[in-house]
């Protein structure tokens, strides 16, 4: 057991948040979430985010971040399981009631789709329960998810053999608020004709649900099922909100029990020792993330003197219009004789590239998922079609080029910080510069209107993908930057880029490589992306995240050996 209040009384009455805490249905959460996400746009949701700088923590600014730029969860919350979508609506959306409303209507309508996923969430849970009850203690649900869900899943796990363990259950649609709203609990309550005092217990996984428990007047338990570190779990709390308990598993829970019965021996109808089921082991965790280490690599750079920026996805947010224009072109691939000029399969370099070409060819469309991954862009899309085929990759920009004027414009920072950043690099007295594969006309447009004032004071030189006869992975655009700066093409030149077409570009101009991974690729894809083979040779030479991360390098780089 993590700890607990030596205040807490014996409960009258357990009631248990749904998923996350007794099951497990986080392969339909998910499938709904990646399916609602992309709608953001639609629904009028991106422009209610929460401001970062109102985020409640760091990693909740970095959530909003990722799904303002990209419209899909950040890869640690899918690969860590940890998280509901009530959750994550309250992160990105804040106090906004409406937009959470319209953003969980939305999601309702996805999970129909996939609901019916569920499993106990710790082995035994139905012996655990069962315990529970044999111990006098009344049981309930409170929960975000909708009747139609909690009524079809209880049904539905452990075969059937939870239905009659509960003596109330109350989801979404039977108040008018959501959690963090106490009034699923005070509905319970009220339900069963009991009190909210500290004898009425809440137990949720989730920082929601013991703000909830704090607003009902109840006692909080938080179940750390997920395995969150103890100094992670302080942190989201003050001492006015925080859990009464911290439990990892419902052993913890019978161990507590038993303890409190102890001291009040009449608590319970039996003692917990005589109805106590056989241990059983703790909920299992997902494998975790396997984050690309960029540390290791400081020592091996060269200190810069110049440092060369892709534009879009690395400094810039420009992926709205970009995936438009791609949609609107792929149809004409017919008219412009490209369909018979893409890559064999074997060819690809992955098989994802392979399935890519494939989806294309027969449907002259983007394949859903690189449309709601939105990681890649039309450069690469053109690479991974095109290969070596220089003049496909120039007709297909040209075409991209005509739709691009009907949707570009819109143009934020990829991060809230990255003109102070721009500023203290020239402040360090280095040169800066913009590499793009962006016709001139779109570029000075979107440098100008960028966060209302434009960044042309930042830049030393610019190189945009008409000013040379090839376009990246090419090094012509690198090394014509560098030719106006008098500058020699070396190690301490170092291009800073999103794709694959950035590192190759310049790796082959015999420059340092910097792969900004705003996508938050994790390590294995990012091997299997750059795969360092004797066909696919270029891998960066260092990757960092964020700018922030981008800046420790470039600091770490300042004090070190010239």
């Amino acid at each position: 057991m993590a700890r607990f209040d030596e205040a807490m009384r014996p409960p009258s009455v357990l009631i248990f948040d749904w998923h996350g805490t007794l099951v497990d249905t986080h392969d339909a959460m998910f499938s709904a979430m990646e399916e609602m996400l992309p709608q953001l746009e639609a629904l009028g949701l991106v422009e209610r985010l929460l401001p970062e700088a109102r985020c409640r923590t760091r990693d909740d600014a970095r959530l909003v971040r990722y799904i303002r730029v990209f419209r899909r969860l950040h890869p640690r919350i899918l690969a860590e399981r940890r998280v509901s979508r009530t959750d994550i609506f309250n992160a990105i959306f804040g106090d906004d009631r409406d937009a959470k409303l319209i953003a969980h209507r939305a999601y309702n309508a996805a999970y129909r789709k996939y609901f019916g996923r569920v499993k106990p969430f710790q082995p035994g849970a139905y012996e655990y329960l069962g315990a529970l009850k044999a111990l006098g203690i009344r049981l309930a649900v409170c929960t975000n998810r909708n009747r139609e869900f909690l009524d079809r899943e209880l049904a539905t796990v452990d075969e059937g053999r939870w239905s009659g363990l509960f003596d109330a259950t109350v989801c979404a649609d039977d108040v008018t608020e959501y959690k963090p709203d106490p009034q699923v609990l005070l509905k319970v309550l009220e339900t069963l004709a009991l009190p909210p005092d500290s004898r009425a217990w809440y137990i949720g996984d989730s920082y929601v649900d013991m703000l909830t428990a704090h607003r009902a007047g109840i006692c909080g338990v938080f179940f750390n099922g997920a395995g969150w570190e103890p100094e992670r779990i302080d942190s989201w709390f003050t001492r006015r909100d925080a859990p009464a308990a911290i439990l990892d598993t419902f052993e913890d829970l019978m161990d507590l029990l038993a303890l409190l019965e102890r001291r009040e021996p009449a608590a319970f109808r039996c003692q917990p020792a005589a109805v106590r089921p056989r241990p059983f082991p703790p909920p299992e965790r997902p494998a975790p993330r396997v984050e690309p280490d960029w540390h290791p690599a400081v020592a091996k750079l060269i200190r810069p003197a110049v440092i060369l920026f892709d534009w879009h996805a690395t400094l810039v947010d420009t992926l709205d219009a970009m995936y438009h224009a791609v949609d609107d072109m792929l149809p004409e691939f017919h008219s412009l004789g490209l369909m018979t000029r893409m890559v064999a399969p074997e060819d690809s370099k992955t098989p994802e590239d392979a399935r890519l070409v494939a989806y294309v060819r027969e449907f002259a469309r983007l394949h859903p998922k690189v449309k709601a991954d939105r990681k890649i862009s039309r450069t690469d899309i053109f690479e991974v079609l095109f290969g070596d085929d220089e003049n496909a990759k120039q007709i297909a920009h040209h075409a991209f080029n005509q739709h691009y004027r009907n949707h570009y414009g819109t143009v934020k920072a990829f991060e809230p910080k990255v003109r102070e950043m721009l500023e203290g690099l020239r402040r360090l007295g280095l040169q800066l510069g913009v590499i793009t594969n962006r016709d001139r006309e779109f570029f000075e447009h979107e440098l100008a209107a960028v966060e209302g004032t434009g960044w042309s004071h930042l830049f030393d030189v610019d190189v945009c993908g008409d000013d040379t006869p090839l376009r990246k992975p090419h090094p012509d655009q690198l090394l014509l930057a560098v030719q106006k700066l008098d500058y020699p093409p070396d190690p301490s030149v170092w291009y800073v880029g999103d794709s694959t077409t950035d590192v190759i570009a310049a790796k082959r101009a015999g420059m340092t490589s910097v792969f900004f991974n705003g996508a938050q690729w994790d390590l294995p894809w990012l091997n299997k992306i750059f795969p360092g083979t004797h066909k696919h040779p270029d891998k960066p030479d260092v990757v960092v995240n964020d700018f922030s991360e981008f800046w420790a390098l470039v600091l770490a780089c300042e004090v070190g050996p010239p």
